[in-house]
């Protein structure tokens, strides 16, 4: 039996993220999952790739907005709108382009200096439509500032798995899932093209190629070679490093932890 363990969001992308007991889907992903997001000069994104330090940038849901506090330094916390109507532009996403809006001066300020790098940040409005990879795409679904897909999803046994492989066990924050289950096998999320949980359908589309965020403690920005090296060693194919499921999903509704998982058969 499987069932729903953890859920997660990650309202600025690549900064600390927030673990929900419940979560609720919209027309791109989880609500407030990756609505935000750092740019450079260039209006390009940034993550934890370039700038680790974003890792210690813990994010809150505050009745106000976000809360944006540093996990070792004592400074004052930083709050952001929930529904910023800054002025309008144009921001990159890997190879996509899409509107945003800057969310203001003095929040962009703020960033700057706690990074030491030059930087503002934008919000997606609900009028931004950003397109899935047409290769995957099963109803021309969109998505946030996340990588490519709404959701990701990763067995707790999968970790298990690759942590009795290391000398040094890492923990999911690592991996950034969305959704994480318990039960079933070690990447049995690897076959899981179709499932339900509650009224809500989803879909395996495209299994997550891994990254050097996976290297980065999130809570010192110590780097190391794990756990990259060790999965290049059962995991990898067609010359990348795979773990954990991208996600579609058709229906409305919200996630809870308990939920059960219903696996779908062809």
């Amino acid at each position: 039996m499987l069932s729903v363990s953890e859920l997660y969001i990650y309202p600025i992308k690549s900064l600390g993220g927030i673990s929900l007991p419940t979560a609720s889907l919209t027309d791109r992903g989880f609500e407030y999952d990756r609505r935000w997001m750092l740019v450079d000069n260039d209006n390009r994104f940034l993550s934890q790739r370039e700038i680790p330090a974003m890792a210690l940038l813990q994010v809150e849901l505050d009745d106000q907005g976000l809360l944006i506090r540093h996990k070792t330094r004592e400074q004052a916390p930083l709050l952001i709108p929930l529904q910023p109507q800054g002025e309008s532009c144009i921001v990159e996403v890997w190879d996509d382009r899409c509107p945003a809006n800057y969310v203001s001066q003095q929040v962009d300020q703020w960033f700057t200096t706690t990074l030491q790098t030059p930087c503002r940040l934008v919000y997606m409005p609900d009028t931004s439509r950003r397109h899935v990879d047409g290769r995957y795409a099963i109803d021309k679904e969109i998505v946030s500032f996340a990588d490519g897909y709404p959701l990701l999803l990763i067995g707790q046994a999968s970790l298990d798995d690759l942590n009795t492989r290391l000398t040094s066990p890492v923990p999911m924050n690592r991996f950034r899932p969305n959704i994480v289950f318990t039960g079933g096998t070690p990447f049995q999320e690897d076959d899981l093209k179709e499932f339900t949980i509650g009224d809500i359908t989803f879909f395996g589309v495209k299994r997550c190629a891994r990254c050097i965020i996976t290297t980065i403690d999130q809570d010192t920005i110590a780097r190391s070679k794990e756990p990259l090296r060790t999965l290049n060693e059962y995991r990898k194919m067609n010359n990348k490093i795979y773990f954990g499921q991208n996600l579609l999903f058709q229906g409305t509704g919200a996630l809870s932890i308990g939920d059960l998982i219903k696996i779908n058969q062809p």
